[in-house]
């Protein structure tokens, strides 16, 4: 293979955006993949505004790309473990009535602190970001497998390579202090967008996620620990989401993929470093996916120009610790329903809760604050 002064597996956003940064720097950068552009995902595609924040600094426009949303809305499912189309039939054998969202529990939204979310396609993503990387001089060796880190001349070499990573196992960094993972299945609908929210829908041990990506287009995303749910099946467990989309026309093929909650013990070691889920990752809900492979990229240019991977991996643990924070809260409301109804309730009654709930979860508040307000939520919900 050609030399270059950082060689990139990996040709996806995670890789792009590590590609971009040091290329930023001055470092000669090869990128290589097996695959061809435009490479796509199953993910949200919501882009928070601390991710908005991110990828201008490596230079990326995405708003001509997006369609903006003006922050997050809870919504309560029916809290059914299984469920029938009206007029069909589940693999159960059972019919069912469309059921109500349960417990009249209210929508709760709140707007972000500062600036706004983009729901951008990840093909949309990614053919701006490649774009960019070759505006700079970044080089390109698309349909390339590779097959191990053998005769690669690089002096730094950067695994880029997603949560099934091969540069993680060959550099030997498999080692993770914890690993949890569930399955997303996401599917387009030509449909106006009918919230100015972001919307996550709860249900019975799985959650769907809507977002507006387009004046006529939104992403539907259902996340569980069940391999085989579907997003067919798991509709009626969400009652507005029922009404709107059973009718609507697809606009893609039902696609899925594994959504990892893993932290690794070492992101680095010698001359090789791994960025965005290839280096650990958080559960999708958190909608932090983009952000956190942008903050990735910016603090390993920050190393490699200062010839010091050991900078890198002190700065990946500090921008994982918000994110893994609320993946663990947010999951502990995944299949307890009446934590979750009365979390919903106290969040309903204090609206100031949630919205400093979200204004920690993109980075507008810090920890300490957040935990105060923690505690405030957990006396409105003891009086609830």
């Amino acid at each position: 293979m050609t030399s270059a002064d950082v060689f990139v597996i990996g040709g996806g956003p995670a890789g792009l955006a590590a590609a971009i940064a040091v290329r930023q720097r001055g470092f000669d950068v090869l990128v290589a993949d097996g695959a061809v552009p435009p490479i796509d995902k199953a993910c949200g595609e919501g882009v928070m505004p601390d991710g908005i924040a991110g990828a201008r600094l490596l230079g990326l426009d995405l708003a001509p790309a997006g369609h903006a949303f003006r922050g997050i809305e809870f919504v309560s499912g029916a809290d059914l473990q299984v469920c029938d189309l009206p007029g069909g039939r589940h693999s159960a054998g059972r019919d069912l009535e469309v059921p109500r969202r349960s417990g009249g529990l209210p929508h709760i939204a709140a707007d972000f602190p500062n600036g706004y979310g983009l729901g951008v396609r990840r093909t949309a993503l990614h053919r701006i970001m490649l774009e960019r990387a070759e505006s700079l001089g970044v080089r390109f060796a698309w349909g390339t497998r590779v097959a191990s880190l053998e005769g690669i001349r690089a002096r730094w070499i950067v695994g880029a390579d997603g949560s099934q990573s091969s540069v993680r196992r060959w550099a030997g960094l498999e080692a993770h202090a914890r690993y949890s993972r569930r399955y997303g299945f996401r599917r387009h609908f030509r449909l106006e967008p009918w919230s100015e929210y972001m919307q996550i829908h709860w249900g019975s041990g799985c959650q769907m996620y809507v977002t507006p990506v387009g004046p006529e287009e939104v992403c539907a995303v259902l996340i569980s620990r069940h391999p085989h749910l579907r997003l067919e099946d798991a509709l009626p467990q969400f009652p507005e989401l029922f009404v709107r989309l059973r009718t609507a026309d697809a606009a893609t093929p039902e696609r899925g993929g594994v959504t990892a909650s893993r932290r690794l013990k070492a992101v680095y070691r010698g001359n090789v470093a791994l960025v965005g889920d290839a280096s650990g990752s958080v559960d999708a809900i958190t909608g932090e996916g983009l952000c956190l492979l942008f903050q990735h990229a910016v603090a390993l240019a920050d190393a490699l120009e200062a010839g010091d991977l050991e900078g890198y991996a002190v700065a990946h643990r500090r921008i994982g610790r918000r994110p893994a924070l609320m993946a663990d809260l947010m999951l502990m409301l995944d299949g307890r329903a009446r934590l979750r109804a009365r979390t919903l309730r106290a969040m309903a009654a204090r609206p100031a809760l949630f919205a400093g709930m979200l204004a920690m979860h993109v980075g507008e508040l810090s920890t300490v604050n957040f935990l105060g307000n923690g505690l405030a939520l957990g006396w409105q919900m003891l009086n609830s």
